[in-house]
């Protein structure tokens, strides 16, 4: 639910999994996939922050959407509809609104497969990590 109205997310069979796995942790304590403390409060930013300044990850919890939505733009052929229902938010033309009647559920639901796909990558080596690995000597043969 966001803003007062439901939104389905398709998920890959592996957060599928991870929320199977977290529903061992909370079985009868509520709705939640991850509660803190008190059951019925969701994790907030604040608390994900915390989590990834633990691990040293200089990002945001916001970042995670943005990224999203670049790499839709950027690496994909989804169009920037489909990204935008993706992130659940409203059309802000009053009258692109009135006619749009899809919530791209089919579009979504391959858009998150190769999300998820993306995420599963070994990343490249950064522009550093090349020249590093460029400037080193190699033993003659």
């Amino acid at each position: 639910m966001k803003m007062g109205k439901v939104h389905i997310v398709p998920l890959s069979p592996k957060v599928v999994a991870v929320f199977e796995r977290a529903q061992r942790y909370r079985a009868g304590v509520g709705d939640l996939v991850f509660p803190v403390q008190d059951v019925k409060k969701p994790l907030s930013d604040m608390t994900l922050l915390k989590i990834l300044r633990d691990m040293e990850l200089m990002v945001t919890v916001h970042g995670f959407r943005s990224a999203f939505r670049d790499w839709v733009a950027e690496q994909t052929d989804y169009s920037g509809e489909v990204a935008e229902a993706a992130l659940a938010h409203t059309v802000s033309n009053k009258v692109e609104a009135a006619y749009r009647r899809t919530d791209f559920l089919d579009k979504r639901r391959l858009l998150m497969r190769d999300w998820a796909t993306f995420c599963k990558k070994v990343p490249a080596p950064s522009k550093e990590e090349r020249v590093e690995e460029s400037s080193v000597a190699l033993p003659p043969h």
